[in-house]
């Protein structure tokens, strides 16, 4: 086995832990570094809700999952290369590069599995050293505009989000023509993704808006040039469907939020409706955003954050030939090609925009701010070694 290491693990519930089931730090033996990969040193970590589903255990304990005493998450970042395998390729000793976070992939080369997640064997960027594989680092591009915290935003939000507009995009182009529709309506909620992706709908001539109930973020949507929806408009836009068959009060209140927000999609697309509406929040805003879109419209997501579960009638969404997008990260070939868009145009978290930053040991705190909502910034950064 290779070296040792400081690292915040996440144990198995169901296993004994004299340290309780809590995050907790503890030092870590590291794998040994294969002919294919790499040992590196990880700078900065974007925190992402796929950690704090992991730690609260919702919707399951990937420890209990893999099968393994515990876990270390992370699976977005900047690392720099302290060793490579006889094989690697991809990067060389001493360069900073993002990590990519496909741990298993089919044979294509599409994630099956994600690395500092539910990819088993994976010590993710809580560790104050980790071993990746080639094809799981992309080398940031020589003497970069940007600096590392922005990559470190960069890698799991801005690969996901490049992948899913490429699906997305390309779905409502099968069926709607430049002709027919130059700038199509994008809408988005969500976080730090469909910021990512609405940002980049842009350089298709869409005309995007994105929907934020923080005041904060709303200003910052508004100083990136995006139109802004105050979410606070359709407070009871929270679907439930017990409640709603069984609350008459319920509602009677959903259905006014979800008759302000309809109002609010026909005022702001000329009464067309939503060309392509990116969903990053699931079952409590589907219906919504399903009776939002256009006709041909698409509905697009690679991820949720309130719930997996969503229901829709076939015969309505054949009628209006809707078109239901599901991707999951990206492969490689993409991860190198958003990395490259990126440098060249300037698609890319804005370092102007005052960034969340956590030391190492004030991760628990990062976890408990990430879900009270009291991180302010999409890209909370936590800092694991000095630059």
């Amino acid at each position: 086995m290779g070296e040792r290491a400081s690292a915040w693990i996440l144990p198995n519930s169901e296993k004994e832990n004299k340290g309780g089931n809590d995050i907790q730090i503890q030092e870590i033996t590291l794998p040994d570094v294969g002919e294919d990969e790499c040992l590196v040193e990880p700078i900065y970590g974007c925190w992402e809700g796929n950690m704090s589903h992991a730690i609260d255990r919702k919707p399951v304990d990937v420890a209990q999952q893999r099968g393994e005493d515990f876990v270390v998450l992370g699976n977005a970042g900047v690392v720099r290369v302290l060793r490579t395998g006889a094989n690697v390729s991809t990067v060389t000793e001493g360069q900073h590069a993002l990590l990519f976070c496909n741990g298993v992939w089919d044979k294509w080369g599409y994630p099956i599995k994600i690395f500092g997640y539910d990819a088993p064997g994976s010590i993710g960027l809580l560790s104050k050293r980790t071993v990746l594989h080639e094809k799981q680092v992309i080398p940031i591009p020589d003497n970069s505009r940007y600096t590392l915290k922005q990559w470190a935003a960069f890698s799991l939000r801005y690969i996901t989000a490049w992948s899913n507009w490429q699906q997305a995009y390309g779905c409502w182009r099968v069926q709607m023509t430049q002709e027919d529709c130059p700038s199509p309506y994008v809408w988005g909620w969500g976080g730090g993704v469909s910021w990512a992706e609405l940002t980049l709908a842009r350089f298709s001539g869409a005309k995007v808006t994105m929907i934020s109930g923080n005041p904060k973020r709303l200003r910052a949507i508004r100083r990136a040039g995006m139109n802004a929806v105050d979410r606070r408009a359709f407070p009871d836009l929270d679907y439930d469907s017990a409640r709603y068959r069984g609350d008459k009060e319920f509602k009677t209140r959903y259905l006014e939020s979800e008759r302000v927000f309809l109002r609010t999609i026909e005022e702001q697309t000329d009464g067309l409706g939503v060309s392509i509406f990116l969903d990053y929040v699931g079952s409590p805003v589907t219906r919504a955003t399903i009776k939002a879109l256009s006709r041909q419209g698409v509905v697009a997501t690679a991820g949720w954050k309130e719930g997996m579960k969503i229901q829709h009638i076939r015969a309505i969404e054949c009628i209006e030939r809707h078109t239901h997008v599901h991707t999951h990260y990206a492969r490689y070939t993409q991860g190198r090609a958003a990395v490259q868009f990126a440098e060249n145009t300037g698609w890319m978290p804005d370092d102007t925009v005052d960034m969340d930053v956590y030391d190492f040991q004030e991760i628990p705190k990062l976890h408990e701010d990430y879900n009270s909502g009291h991180t302010h910034s999409y890209f909370p950064i936590f800092e694991i070694n000095k630059p």
